[in-house]
This record gives C-alpha cells, structure tokens and sequence, in this order.
C-alpha cells in the first residue's frame, strides 16, 4: 500500500511560519509519526511551491491507493488544481492545518472541497493522520 502526501506552497516553513496559526511541529515530525502510526503503509512526500509541480505530480499519481492534499493557498485560487483532483484516479484528502472558515474572507472560498473524498479543516497538523485513516478505510472498502 502507497500514499502520496503533498504539500503546496509555504508549507515547507511549517515549525516556523506563524506557529501560532499552524504550529511548531516540522514536517519532517510530522511525517515521523505518520510512519510510526502505519509501518506497513509506504509514504511519499512532495512539496513545492509552483502549482505545476503539484499538477504534475496528483495526474502521475497511478500507484497509490490515495492522496492527501494540503493546497495552502491553491486551495482558494486554483481551477487548474482542482481539475487535476476532479480528475484524480484515486481519492484526494485535503487538509488545512487552521481552521479556515475563521481567518480571512478569501479563505472561506475552496475550489478543491467539491472534488475531494473528504476535507479536514482546522485540526492542526493531526489533519494529516485522519486523512491517511481515511484513505486507508476508502481502500479497505
């Protein structure tokens, strides 16, 4: 079993960018607990910041049972990103670490919410977890 995380722009800086919003936990951690949580499970990570890249990488996404999503800001600007999961071949978890729906106005628009099999808002970095366990539920089905 295989599943792709991927992560959008400036999420690269989690542990130092606004902790306060996102926390103080690195990916790095983040990803050390998820592989500890399901050693049988093999995890792909991929972050970028150019929306292209993230594309690229959900219409290459043949091999996996599932993908979890964290857009960043792509998740309120891109029609060619939510495309790409309209057209996914396995079911996209999106994630947002901060509660959306609380922050700016522009953040309450989700282009990606209709198209996912499930969006996780505003559980800090534990979004992760509950959409590897949604993914894996989904395959088991």
């Amino acid at each position: 079993m295989k599943i792709l995380i991927l992560n959008g722009p400036n999420l690269n800086r989690l542990g130092k960018r606004k902790p306060e919003i996102y926390g103080s936990r690195t990916m790095a951690q983040i990803l050390l607990d998820i592989q500890q949580s399901w050693p049988d499970v093999h995890f792909v990570y991929q972050q970028s910041n150019h929306e292209g890249d993230l594309i690229d990488w959900i219409q290459e996404a043949n091999d996996v049972i599932g993908i979890v999503l964290n857009a960043g800001g792509y998740s309120h600007t891109s029609v060619a990103l939510r495309d790409a999961v309209e057209e996914s071949e396995v079911p996209v978890v999106e994630v947002h670490i901060s509660d959306v729906h609380a922050r700016e106005p522009f953040r309450k628009i989700d282009l990606l919410t209709d198209v996912c099999a499930r969006t996780i808002i505003g559980h800090g970095t534990n979004g992760y977890k509950e959409a590897v366990e949604h993914i894996i539920a989904l395959a088991r089905q």
